[in-house]
């Protein structure tokens, strides 16, 4: 059983700073979960919690059916991977790799299989004769990955492991990562992984569900498509996705037609009879009004004509080219705004030139003013 439980877990320093509130979270045995947030939300934080390095200021947390506040590291079941590899450099790959195991002294057959076996999965069979300082950093994180596997751990701890490596190597070790977990499972043996990251796209592609933490709180826990197109509150709206989902703050107004959000500078658009229901008892108030780059579209591209809804004539101000996409920066008023779109439908566009862009709000998000959370129900 490698289910991880925290319950009311807290943390705060000697000089009254409070880094974690009070956090509820299930990791379900064989999971994938991963934890996200700006610098200072305190992932790293609670992870080390988890591990032992960092002492539980409050609540529990539990490894299987055990309560580990007091464990020492070693008696957790855990094996962690650090961002720097902390590997020995005067130690070949195998003696890195075998070290915690004669620690525990297994017997030498057993230290040999397990590492070959790991060598084998992580395509390092030709460098456990090599030191670290022999091999390139994707190498050596790949040795660090070797190490925790071998020990068969309940779960495995990561801790931003990717951060140090440039942009090729990141992918092939994300990868090397996702197949890892899915091989474990696949062989039956405990695979519950926490992992620590500032990269949306490693926490989008490699979670189960994602931990999204601010300020020590938790904003949302769930799978990564939900996060992206249920977002519970504005936090998670703005910080997942990229490029950022536009928010800006709208009036909400009733007309004889329907509803209506007016942002800042006048301009108008249309809610969907749908979502326009959810929130019809706002009519007069102040809004928060989301809405991806992907759902604004350059009208003449999208077939658009004058006489739709949520059509915005505005100044592009910018054009990021990104090679089978192009993000379109514009302005209304002081708020500014960016769509993504094909690069074709922008060929030869210049920075300046005003263009007819569509608002397509059957996908907009709507939050509270005060609380910033979601105004609108599960769809």
């Amino acid at each position: 059983m490698a289910e991880v439980v925290l319950r009311k877990v807290e943390k705060s320093y000697s000089n009254g700073f409070r880094a974690v509130h009070g956090i509820d979270l299930t990791i379900a045995e064989g999971e994938f979960m991963v934890f996200v947030g700006p610098s200072g939300c305190a992932k790293s934080t609670t992870l080390r919690m988890i591990a032992g390095l960092e002492e539980v200021s409050g609540g529990d947390i539990f490894i299987g059916n055990q309560r580990v506040n007091a464990l020492p590291p070693k008696d957790r079941g855990i094996a962690m991977v650090f961002q720097n590899y902390a590997l020995y450099p005067h130690m070949s790959a195998y003696d890195n790799m075998a070290f915690g195991l004669k620690q525990q002294k297994l017997a030498g057959d057993e230290i040999d299989r397990r590492i070959r076996e790991a060598a084998e999965t992580l395509e390092l069979s030709q460098l456990l004769d090599n030191k670290p300082g022999e091999m390139s950093g994707g190498q050596r994180q790949r040795v660090a990955l070797g190490r925790a596997m071998v020990r068969k751990p309940d779960v495995f701890l990561f801790d931003e492991p990717l951060s140090n490596l440039d942009a090729k190597l990141r992918v092939s070790t994300r990868v090397n990562i996702a197949r890892l977990h899915k091989t474990l499972k696949a062989e039956g043996q405990n695979a519950t992984m926490i992992y620590v990251t500032h990269d949306q796209v490693e926490a989008m592609t490699l979670g189960d569900r994602i931990c999204v933490l601010n300020q020590g709180r938790i904003m949302q826990v769930d799978t990564p498509i939900n996060l992206y197109q249920r977002p519970a509150n504005k936090f998670v709206a703005g910080f997942i996705g990229s490029p950022a989902m536009n928010l800006v703050t709208a009036t909400l107004e009733r007309t004889e037609t329907g509803h209506e959000l007016v942002l800042g500078h006048g301009e108008r658009l249309r809610l969907p009879e749908a979502k326009a229901s959810q929130v019809a008892h706002l009519a007069g108030r102040q809004l928060w009004f989301g809405l991806r780059p992907e759902h604004i579209t350059l009208a003449d591209a999208s077939g658009a004509t004058p006489n739709q809804p949520n059509l915005v004539n505005a100044p592009i101000t910018a054009v990021e080219s990104m090679g089978n996409e192009s993000y379109l920066h514009f302005s209304m008023g002081e708020a500014s705004f960016v769509a993504r779109v094909p690069y074709h439908s922008h060929a030869g566009l210049p920075g300046g030139e005003r263009k007819t862009l569509c608002f397509d709000l059957a996908h907009c998000h709507l939050f509270d003013i005060d609380t910033e959370q979601s105004l609108l129900r599960e769809e």
